[in-house]
């Protein structure tokens, strides 16, 4: 099967599954930016382009509202 993300994307998109699936909630973009250690316009334009791509959804104004629109089986694993 094809990936549909580049493995960048893949891991941003494995630690938003890890970290709901631990935490109850999906990470905030400054925990993002902690994790990968990049700046925040970096976390923010990955975070757009997840939901352009179709491979997330967010709830406007809502913190936290990031869900993953993919199946487990289709992410990476967490590196």
């Amino acid at each position: 099967m094809k990936k549909v993300y580049t493995d960048k994307q893949g891991q941003y998109l494995a630690f938003i599954y890890y970290y709901s699936k631990i935490h109850g909630s999906a990470p905030s973009e400054a925990e993002l930016q902690q994790y990968f250690r990049v700046s925040p316009p970096s976390v923010h334009q990955m975070i757009l382009t997840l939901e352009a791509r179709g491979l997330i959804q967010r709830t406007p104004g809502q913190a936290r509202s990031i869900h993953l629109l993919i199946p487990r089986e289709e992410l990476p694993d967490l590196a």
